[in-house]
């Protein structure tokens, strides 16, 4: 194995233990990862929260337990954008019935119709 091939993989390492609750690398404090891992879901659900405030508005205190429960199961992807990030979390929460499905407004019966 090549210097990069092993640094890729000890990259990715560190990345599965920050991102998607996976193990500490050999040479890394675990208590120390866990408070890094969860700092970043904390921002990752601040993000989601400014983007989608409607969203946070109505879940009230079910965001926070909603969004690490959603988090857990979906790491976020290398090259996700947050705005993409934030509709996944609502497309999650629309699944589960977590979050009611929009009416459909009058212009869209007016289309469907027509």
């Amino acid at each position: 194995m090549t210097g990069r091939e092993r640094l890729a993989r000890e990259q990715a390492g560190l990345l599965r233990a920050l991102l998607a609750g996976g193990p500490a690398p050999a040479g890394f404090d675990p208590g120390r990862l866990a408070t890094e891992a969860r700092s970043l879901r904390a921002k990752r659900r601040r993000v989601t929260a400014l983007l989608r405030p409607d969203v946070a508005h109505y879940l009230g205190e079910r965001f926070t337990p909603l969004f690490h429960r959603w988090a857990a199961d979906h790491p976020k992807a290398a090259g996700t954008r947050a705005r993409q990030d934030a509709e996944d979390f609502v497309a999650w929460l629309l699944e589960t019935g977590e979050l009611p499905r929009p009416r459909r407004s009058l212009l869209s019966r007016v289309f469907r119709a027509g």
